[in-house]
């Protein structure tokens, strides 16, 4: 039971001194401090600025279902109100979200990765040639030892201690 325990406890401590546990846990303090600061942007900047076509801030927009829409006596809402205000700031907060998201984080990365791809590629295709050129060459050199050899002559294959064909001048 205790080598069991040992194994669960260190499996747990690999999993948390991975690096992507880390970066995500990073990810979302950082997440949640972005959320705040898009949050105040909308309810201090847009919101007015909505409000300044009617006669309330966003967030206090809203229609009711059954009339009268109302605080009571005892501080309750009469009627069935439908606080469309508030989801239609929710949705442009969510927007301004994205949006910058989208812009700063992922069509840079985006543009990053496709340059490191078309370098990468074009290191491939380098290789590539080096590679025929190298075969071409040695292509050459074969022909050229040839061609210093001459023709072959003689009656038989030739093939000797060099382990090639033609001719023996010791013969």
């Amino acid at each position: 039971m205790a080598q069991k325990k040992e194994s669960l406890m260190g499996g747990f401590k690999a999993f948390l001194m991975r690096g992507n546990v880390i970066d995500l846990a990073v990810a979302v303090v950082i997440g949640a401090a972005f959320t705040n600061v898009v949050n105040s942007v909308v309810k201090g900047l847009i919101n007015p600025v909505v409000g300044a076509f009617g006669t309330k801030d966003l967030e206090s927009y809203a229609s009711c279902i059954k009339d009268p829409c109302t605080i009571g006596a005892n501080g309750e809402m009469e009627g069935i109100q439908l606080q469309w205000g508030l989801v239609l700031s929710s949705v442009l907060s969510f927007l301004i979200t994205a949006a910058v998201v989208y812009f700063l984080m992922v069509l840079p990365m985006a543009k990053v990765l496709a340059k490191r791809a078309a370098h990468d590629k074009a290191k491939e295709g380098v290789a590539e040639t080096m590679e025929i050129s190298e075969l071409e060459v040695l292509k050459e050199i074969r022909d050229h030892l040839v061609a210093q050899r001459g023709p072959v002559t003689g009656s038989g294959t030739g093939t000797g201690s060099g382990g090639g064909t033609g001719t023996n001048p010791a013969s």
